[in-house]
């Protein structure tokens, strides 16, 4: 799967990749996600994306949500709307 915004001549200047890969992970299929799943989907080490999801955390882009023992991540409303504010850069650099 190509990531779009490598595509887009632009992108890149303004945003770090991985953190907005790993946003947009959870907005694809499913919602919840395990970290390791969303390592393994943004092309990313567990312990980078755990870093980067405790941050987005402390921003309210994401919570955890306890499933026994794991951990699920889950997209808040300011984490949704900040993946289709992504999303809509992203097309509109690639017109």
């Amino acid at each position: 799967m190509a990531i779009w915004w490598k595509k887009s001549g632009g992108f890149d200047i303004f945003l770090r990749e991985k953190p907005i890969e790993l946003i947009l992970c959870l907005t694809r299929r499913n919602k919840a996600k395990y970290p390791s799943m969303l390592a393994k989907e943004s092309k990313c080490t567990y312990s980078h994306t755990v870093h980067l999801l405790q941050k987005m955390e402390k921003v309210g882009l994401v919570k955890f949500e306890k499933k026994g023992r794991l951990k699920l991540v889950v997209l808040t409303r300011k984490g949704e709307k900040v993946a289709d504010l992504f999303s809509d850069i992203g097309r509109a650099l690639s017109k």
